[in-house]
């Protein structure tokens, strides 16, 4: 589902009190590729809940010059359409930090170009006994590569 923060948090809340295990993941995915697939599709592996923070297009802007290709909107159906993916909120600030402590979730994931120590949010989820992984990046693979491959033709 795309929701709000408030959604994604209250079906957090709701799948802890169930016994669920929540994750969280976020990120631009301007242009999905296979990269991004076996990140959500591993991060979905490590529990029962798999919500996504999508950088609005303001925010990808501030962190990406040049940059979405593609709008929020269109972003964030494709993320929706993925069937390892539970639910999609937006965020305008340049990190998650915050809908991280709205989320709490008890697994948080990013991309191996990330170490867990520097992922923002790590000393919060790791306050309350959650998890900070990381899943190995496909080489080559980026949207950046992608636009650059592109622009070659």
């Amino acid at each position: 589902m795309i929701c709000k923060l408030s959604a994604a948090a209250e079906l957090a809340r709701r799948g802890r009190a169930g016994g669920k295990k929540v994750v969280f993941t976020n990120g631009c995915f301007d242009i999905i590729h296979s990269g991004h697939i076996k990140l959500l599709n591993e991060a979905k592996s490590f529990g029962d809940i798999l919500i996504v923070g999508l950088n609005e297009s303001s925010s990808v802007r501030a962190i990406k010059p040049g940059r979405p290709v593609n709008s929020f909107t269109e972003r964030a159906a494709v993320l929706n359409a993925l069937k390892s993916v539970d639910a999609v909120f937006g965020f305008k600030e340049k990190t998650p930090l915050r809908v991280i402590k709205k989320i709490k979730p008890d697994v948080l994931v990013k991309g191996g170009d990330w170490r867990a120590p520097e992922i923002i949010g790590s000393p919060f989820v790791r306050s309350y006994g959650g998890k900070v992984k990381t899943v190995k990046l496909r080489k080559n693979r980026s949207t950046t590569a992608l636009i650059n491959k592109i622009r070659e033709l």
